[in-house]
């Protein structure tokens, strides 16, 4: 029997209010700024995965939780809207949907966020038949959902006994410790890591930057480790050889959710079995075209859109 879905993303989902640019620092004592532009829109790491897959294609089932609020209805209506099953969406009747307000400052931003119910999501928010139901499960923003991330190993080991494949994208550490005794634990069960150059500096524990060799210490300790490398492209690392890829030309307006459109692109091209250099690109194009209008979500790429910038064997898939 088919399996219903192709991916099943587990995590966060919020709404972003994006704000800029700022063209002065940030002022208090009640001063009020004005900026240019303003966004209100579907945010959180792994939403905006489910939402760059659905979009790419996939089918899509997302799991997490949400409150019982007017934040999550927009939470739960616009996953809809972009074709994502929500039936894993958890209301929590007491805690509140997370919220986010980004400022965004020439190519920088600061993210502001309240965790809500972010700290209260577990395992059992996990529905069982969807890690029996899919062919891949993603996970995001690992330092945000403390319980979860101590459930993974049980939970992406339940999902490869079904035959599916795993990835994570850890996300920033808030607190900036980058201390996670359990990483190690996750990796054992992850196939696929997919930081960007300063998280896996941080993850592998380099002093200096240098993401060639950061790849290389996280491969080692088990995943395929996917690098976003911003304009300059992407590199991965299998154990044994390193990869890269360059960045595509395109005029970015936003950035924000440029690295979980590079999540879903290079999830689609693993299940599409493409190549890892394939996949590779495929996630950058996706990662790339995605600045090009306000919010994670606005401007993700169809095929149509990213199969111009696509080759094989040096030759064009357009």
């Amino acid at each position: 029997m088919l399996n219903p879905f192709d991916l099943l993303v587990i995590g966060d989902a919020n709404p972003d209010v994006i704000l800029g640019p700022l063209d002065t620092p940030l002022a208090f004592g009640q001063r009020e700024q004005l900026v240019s532009g303003g966004t209100l829109t579907l945010g959180g790491s792994a939403a905006i995965v489910a939402c760059g897959a659905a979009r790419l294609g996939l089918r899509v089932a997302f799991a997490g939780r949400i409150g019982d609020d007017d934040a999550g209805r927009y939470i739960g209506d616009t996953l809809a809207a972009h074709g994502v099953d929500t039936q894993g969406l958890h209301l929590d009747p007491e805690l509140s949907t997370p919220l986010t307000v980004i400022l965004t400052r020439d190519q920088d931003r600061a993210i502001v966020t309240t965790p809500g119910t972010l700290a209260a999501t577990t395992a059992d928010d996990i529905p069982e038949r969807l890690l029996a139901s899919t062919r891949h499960v993603h996970t995001a923003s690992y330092f945000l959902l403390p319980q979860l991330a101590k459930a993974l190993p049980e939970l992406l080991r339940t999902a490869h006994e079904h035959g599916a494949t795993t990835s994570l994208d850890t996300n920033d550490d808030p607190t900036g410790s980058w201390d996670a005794p359990g990483l190690d634990a996750v990796l054992a069960h992850v196939d696929y890591l997919l930081p960007n150059a300063a998280e896996a500096q941080h993850l592998a524990g380099l002093d200096v930057p240098d993401a060639r060799k950061a790849a290389e210490v996280l491969a080692a300790r088990g995943p395929v480790t996917a690098v976003k490398m911003g304009a300059e492209g992407a590199l991965c690392h299998d154990g044994t050889r390193l990869l890269t890829t360059g960045g595509i030309r395109v005029q970015p307006v936003d950035a924000v959710g440029a690295g979980d459109s590079f999540d879903a692109g290079f999830i689609v091209g693993i299940l599409a079995r493409f190549t890892l250099t394939e996949a590779l690109q495929l996630a950058a194009v996706c990662g790339a075209l995605s600045t090009r209008a306000p919010g994670g979500t606005t401007a993700q790429p169809n095929w149509d859109e990213v199969r111009p910038h696509l080759t094989r064997n040096g030759k064009s898939l357009a």
